[in-house]
């Protein structure tokens, strides 16, 4: 830019504010963004836009078409997400029949797929059908006897080898990001902080794809959780079409805010649950656009979802359930004796899992990360495959877990003595003794429970995508169904007892095992999760349970109590400490007597606080304070003698104005002066053209007194989202409380490692 000459041949000064410069305002990788000035920077653009709109028509178009982008990107987040986990689900179905066998008829059928389109399928035997081929039948040529069984055993393994070693390969060769579920992160980019590339293009593509192979693996892991964060990434990029969200971070926040909502709509096919999910679980800022906004997203992706219909069965839901037969209040003590199962599985899970990450990250096992994976798959295969239960999918288990038995089922589960039974209208029969392979199937249950609970703990944050719901529904599940069956046996045998008299009379249905299996799977994941509302809501949509929300509530309430009583933290709080991200826990108390002024720096053995006077230094000076902190920002004083706070200059923003003046404005040297005055007070005669940067200045920074308490500084930065805070005395400024130095204080008084927030 030519220097013009003002009206007295004086050269003009290049306000900052006339045109802006690419590159201020925005901020470093691994940094906190700034709520407030976000904020307003949208405030300011909505009131340029609705001044405008009064002047012409294409204004007022420009405005309409500003207010309707959101929900525009709504659509498309919802529409893009559920077309995603409608593929994720049909290929992970796929593949994890292809361990078993193959379909002559086309190699892409599934098994259930190429049975239906059989003729000679009985319904009996409606596994089995002439054109599905196990391994051993296409290998061997036969399916019985022992060799074509070690045949089956060989190729499962393999498959499952294959699939986990090209999904860890692909993560570290690609997307580094794409690992673990997910949420932890998305927690800490939604509270402010940025990681740049965790929600980008790559991190989307290799998620998805990986994804489905850790799923197909057979690996202790759901798809939920990284569903979440493929919906995020999916949010994320689509949120660079529209300039609104592209330039301002806490409305992009906003978007994965909804985002969140969606991934555990098409998740579970639970769109309300999603909503309150995001609100409860993830999200820092909610206001009640977002509500809104989310409650679309995720009605449009679950729309998306159900026209693909993955599962066949035109429903949306995973486990729908077909029992509607009432429960007993009596029944209410088991229900709270799996809620306290599920709060003590859920404290040892969280317990046992950090343990382990820990020791991933500080020995020589996090150094071989595919190794690891290798071994981990070749464990769960080899245990898994001569257990039935442990052998099919983690949802097909949960699926028939949470089944009751009719007249018509197959399962080992179902199989009782039979009772000449008067055949009602109903499918409801009546509680009946277990037969023998009812037993069988109690004594794999148990060992698939052992099995399910210690292999989890080893599998959560290994270097493949990896959700934690499904695999701590499958154990609340497996414990429900045992207490379930036995509750079933006792009221059959015992029907006179107290417990059970006057409500369960001989050849009546009283107990249903199924139900127990919900109910177990709330109570474990609530202990993990520690949700509460919207675990509720996520489970009976994804049953169609309606009439079971008392037992559900009682249950995850009781959870969630005991496990808070035995440890704080929700897993994925452990996750984010364990990493040292930047996150200040909405939910935890700060009980200390301290004041700000022992939190703030510079500390008393300190060397002062770096400032920058409003009119006293040149470009030279800046840049060398530049070079020698390692600051994100500088107070602007008056002077240093009188230490009068004036405003608040990000650093980045000071080195992008001075590089920017330097090519675009002539005359800038070394020795120009940097004014943040208004006015610019007359120059001698032979100085080099002054530098004018109030623009980049904020005049408004939060301030608080030396004597504030800190429980009032610590809210202040959470409700507001705050960066940081400058600490005064008298009007004179004394030092800077940044986030960080909040945590570091908290995890001190916690007589935790204060050095372990890693970033700024």
């Amino acid at each position: 830019m030519t220097n013009q000459n003002g009206p007295n041949g004086v050269p003009k000064l290049m306000d900052l504010l006339d045109e802006p410069v690419p590159g201020v305002g925005t901020y470093e990788d691994f940094n906190t963004i700034d709520w407030v000035r976000e904020k307003s920077k949208d405030r300011d653009r909505h009131r340029e836009i609705a001044t405008k709109s009064k002047e012409s028509v294409l204004a007022l178009m420009k405005s309409i078409s500003d207010a309707f982008s959101g929900w525009l990107l709504m659509l498309l987040v919802g529409l893009m997400s559920g077309a995603l986990a409608g593929g994720i689900d049909i290929s992970a179905h796929w593949m994890t029949d292809l361990k078993e066998g193959v379909c002559l008829n086309g190699f892409w059928f599934n098994h259930e797929h190429c049975c239906w389109n059989s003729n000679e399928t009985t319904f009996q035997e409606r596994d089995k059908c002439p054109n599905w081929k196990s391994w051993a039948e296409l290998i061997v040529g036969t399916n019985d006897g022992p060799f074509a069984y070690i045949m089956n055993y060989l190729m499962y393994v393999c498959w499952a080898l294959l699939f986990s070693f090209l999904a860890v390969s692909l993560v570290r060769a690609f997307a580094p990001y794409a690992c673990g579920s997910g949420i932890p992160e998305i927690k800490t980019i939604l509270s402010g902080f940025i990681i740049r590339g965790y929600l980008g293009k790559w991190t989307l593509v290799i998620k998805t794809i990986t994804l489905v192979l850790a799923v197909s693996s057979g690996l202790s892991l759901g798809k939920e959780g990284p569903l979440v964060h493929v919906a995020c990434c999916c949010a994320n990029i689509l949120c660079h079409l529209f300039t609104k969200y592209r330039r301002n971070e806490a409305k992009r926040r906003e978007v994965l805010s909804a985002a969140a909502a969606v991934g555990v709509s098409v998740a579970f096919g639970a769109p309300i649950g999603g909503v309150l999910f995001s609100l409860e679980e993830v999200s820092y800022y909610f206001p009640l656009k977002t509500l809104w906004r989310s409650f679309f997203a995720a009605l449009v992706a679950a729309f998306t979802l159900r026209s693909i219909n993955p599962f066949g069965n035109s429903r949306l839901v995973l486990f729908y359930v077909e029992f509607h037969s009432p429960w007993h209040l009596l029944e209410l003590i088991p229900f709270v004796l799996l809620g306290i199962f599920g709060g003590i599985w859920g404290a040892f899970f969280i317990r046992a899992n950090i343990a382990w990450c820990r020791r991933r990250k500080t020995t020589r096992l996090g150094h071989y990360p595919v190794l690891e994976v290798l071994v981990v798959t070749a464990v769960t295969a080899l245990l898994a495959f001569p257990n039935s239960y442990t052998r099919m999918s983690t949802s097909e288990l949960i699926s028939e877990l949470f089944n009751d038995c009719g007249l018509l089922d197959s399962s080992q589960l179902c199989n009782y003595a039979n009772v000449s039974v008067t055949k009602s209208s109903s499918n409801a029969l009546p509680d009946r003794p277990a037969g023998q392979d009812v037993y069988t199937a109690m004594w794999q249950l148990s060992l698939a429970l052992v099995f399910k609970m210690l292999i989890t703990v080893v599998t959560f944050g290994m270097k493949v995508p990896s959700g934690l719901f499904i695999p701590s529904m499958a154990v609340g599940a497996i414990a429900g169904r045992l207490l379930g069956v036995g509750m079933e046996q006792l009221a059959y045998y015992h029907h006179d007892w107290v417990i059970f008299r006057g409500w369960c009379s001989p050849g009546a249905d009283c107990i249903t095992p199924g139900l127990y299996a919900m109910v177990g799977a709330a109570a474990c994941l609530g202990g993990v999760t520690r949700m509460t509302v919207s675990l509720v809501v996520i489970m009976f949509e994804l049953t169609g349970g309606l009439e079971y929300i008392v037992p559900l509530m009682a249950a995850t309430m009781t959870s969630k109590w005991v496990a808070d009583a035995l440890g704080r933290e929700g897993i994925y709080e452990a996750h984010i400490r364990l990493n040292g991200y930047p996150f200040l826990e909405p939910k935890e108390e700060f009980s200390h007597k301290t004041l700000a002024m022992d939190v703030m720096r510079p500390r008393r053995s300190d060397p002062p606080l770096s400032v920058i006077t409003q009119d006293g230094m040149s470009v030279e000076d800046v840049e060398s304070l530049i070079a020698e902190t390692s600051y994100s920002g500088f107070p602007v004083v008056v002077s240093h003698e009188s230490q009068r706070l004036v405003g608040f200059v990000q650093r980045r923003d000071l080195v992008i104005s001075i590089e920017n003046a330097r090519q675009r404005q002539e005359g800038v040297v070394s020795a120009s002066r940097i004014f943040f005055t208004e006015y610019t007070p007359p120059q001698p005669p032979n100085s080099p053209p002054p530098l004018k940067l109030r623009g980049i200045m904020d005049l408004s920074p939060f301030t608080v007194t030396d004597h504030t308490a800190m429980d009032i500084v610590v809210d202040i930065f959470r409700k507001l989202g705050l960066r940081q805070c400058l600490v005064t005395h008298n009007g004179r400024l004394l030092g800077i409380i940044t986030k960080k130095d909040i945590l570091k204080h908290m995890a001190q008084m916690a007589n935790r490692d204060p050095d372990s927030i890693l970033f700024n």
